[in-house]
């Protein structure tokens, strides 16, 4: 099967709204392509490369190549490309894979390179979500539905599966199951602004008396497999990491049980149980160790928390209600290595236990149905995560233009702090998260209105357009000039009532910053500005929480520092002469 074949499926399918219309051209595509092509053509039609990452950005494809003028290229020579690019790595790695990505894509016509560039960039949008490759799937294979879902989620690839079905159909199907060593895709939570909110999803108080509230951490989600006696270790994305983490390994070797599958968190505690930055966790689970380490300093020890069981002694268990996994898993694992958690009926009790986690430093809590199954690999209604949510009003810098379906948009904003000493502005990073086409339209035309330069790939902007940036956290960053970046930045509205002058500082970010304050105080320190900026009391879980007489009206800033030498122990600033 030809490239071109794919990408022209992959364009009608980006203009066309209606579901049934893409699922029908998908199944069709599926229907023609060979054996060893469906896993290709069902990753590339998803949006995704089945290698996953190959080590190419667009500092490789920024300066283009030249198209061939008939299309040639298989889906097989594309996909070896690709893990021959993958493979490459050591000194000259970077000449050599700009060479074979140069190869590949010289072979290919404009429109295939276009294809190519959305593919590799992570901007195909062309609506063949997971849903929908789903149900084509299943319209290709002639199968139901329900059944490619739970293949699916036992053998963990939409490829491996679509390629079953459409080979020996629903025989094949069931034969999926749950193997122990074998990832399953992990269950996914769907989220609420607040408790009350998550109990209502849940049922907490209407027809379900009792629901369990567990930690959320702000860890690497595992999935461990264990198996006389040894044990393997897959991230949420499946990719094993047993070799990186002895510790954890040695950990869970000790626990009494033949074989089992369980779902779990790993963190990076400190010595008082709060949580180290998560680069500090990240950087154990880490790919590549840094060439900077020194050997002779001690990996950060990280803590287990299990909160869920699939697999124990040759049962599965992933049908069974949240109830009886969770007995199951508490008869399996001691105490000191489960996730904290409380059951109860009681907006009051699981509010109360929400704050004690935010005030622990941890990121917030997950809701769970007692009687929800597991349902890998899906964000439904059993799950339900609640934490704060940060915002930021940044200045936008610049801009690049989008790839793929968001070609000719200006797409990826270029975002910075105030800086008050230089009167300038500090970049924290980029997003191009939360923008919908009617925004992207619209900011397309006000960024080039305030264009000052540009090259082929960013437009500079005069700083005068503020954007309310809303976040996960603040981590280290050395690529940027404030060495601090926001986790998972999105947009959630231009502020046009707000001038750059208005913008918040670098200062603000770095009192938010992994070395400045905890998830319990910044979550705190959230609530008083915003009670600065309202002058009025503020809403706390249920509750309210009246604001000093002085504290009202008072500037944010003030408010933001007073808050931040409480929260780092440090002393009081003398008062000002009158």
């Amino acid at each position: 099967m030809l490239l071109a074949e794919i990408a022209e499926v992959s364009r009608t399918v980006a203009t066309t709204s209606a579901r049934l219309a893409k699922i029908e051209a998908l199944a069709a595509a599926l229907r023609q392509a060979g054996p060893l092509e469906v896993p290709i053509a069902v990753a590339y039609l998803s949006g995704e490369l089945p290698q996953r990452q190959i080590g190419v950005g667009w500092a490789t494809l920024r300066g283009g190549f030249a198209p061939a003028a008939a299309p040639t290229l298989t889906l097989g020579e594309v996909d070896s490309g690709f893990s021959a690019i993958g493979a490459i790595s050591g000194p000259g790695s970077t000449a050599a894979r700009k060479a074979l990505v140069s190869e590949l894509f010289g072979r290919a016509t404009k429109t295939e390179q276009q294809f190519l560039y959305g593919l590799l960039s992570g901007e195909l949008r062309q609506g063949a979500l997971e849903g929908v490759m789903t149900e084509a799937v299943a319209r290709a294979a002639d199968v139901p539905v329900a059944e490619v879902r739970r293949a699916m989620m036992l053998r963990g690839s939409l490829g491996a599966v679509a390629a079953a079905a459409l080979a020996g159909g629903r025989d094949a199907l069931h034969a999926f199951g749950l193997e122990v060593g074998r990832p399953v895709r992990p269950m996914l939570a769907a989220s609420a602004a607040d408790i009350t909110e998550a109990l209502a999803k849940i049922g907490g108080e209407a027809s379900q008396p009792e629901c369990a509230v567990e930690w959320k951490l702000d860890g690497i989600r595992i999935q461990a497999h264990l198996a006389e006696g040894s044990v393997r270790l897959f991230t949420r994305t499946l990719d094993e990491i047993t070799g990186r983490l002895p510790d954890v390994v040695a950990a869970l070797a000790k626990l009494p049980v033949r074989a089992a599958v369980f779902d779990g968190e790993l963190i990076a505690l400190r010595g008082d149980g709060r949580p180290l930055p998560f680069q500090d966790t990240a950087a154990r689970t880490a790919r590549i160790a840094r060439q900077d380490a020194d050997p002779a300093t001690p990996a950060v020890p990280l803590s287990v928390f299990l909160f869920d069981v699939l697999h124990l002694e040759g049962a599965d268990l992933i049908d069974l209600p949240d109830w009886r996994r969770h007995a199951e898993l508490a008869w399996a694992v001691p105490p000191e290595l489960l996730m904290p958690r409380l059951v109860t009926g009681s907006v009051t009790a699981a509010a109360e236990f929400f704050r004690d986690a935010i005030t622990r430093g941890h990121e917030g809590v997950v809701v769970k149905s007692l009687d929800a199954p597991y349902a890998a690999g899906r964000r439904g209604s059993g799950w339900i995560k609640v934490k704060p949510r940060h915002t930021l009003d940044l200045v936008v810098l610049a801009v690049e233009w989008g790839h793929g379906r968001r070609r000719g948009w200006l797409s990826n904003l270029h975002l910075g702090a105030r800086d008050p000493d230089t009167g300038g502005f500090v970049m924290l990073g980029k997003t191009f998260k939360g923008l919908t086409d009617e925004l992207l339209s619209w900011q397309t035309q006000r960024l080039l209105a305030l264009a000052d330069h540009w090259d082929s790939y960013t437009v500079y902007v005069r700083p005068e357009l503020v954007v309310e940036i809303a976040f996960d956290g603040v981590q280290r960053s050395p690529r940027y000039p404030g060495g601090l970046a926001l986790r998972f930045a999105r947009v959630l509205r231009y502020r046009d009532d707000k001038t750059a002058a208005e913008a918040d500082t670098i200062e603000t970010v770095r009192a938010l910053g992994p070395d400045a304050l905890s998830s319990g105080a910044l979550f705190l320190l959230a609530l008083r500005v915003t009670a600065a900026e309202r002058g009025r009391d503020v809403a706390l879980l249920g509750g309210r929480e009246a604001q000093p007489r002085g504290q009202v009206g008072e500037p944010v800033g003030q408010v933001l520092g007073e808050t931040f030498r409480q929260a780092t122990g440090q002393p009081a600033q003398a008062a000002r002469p009158a």
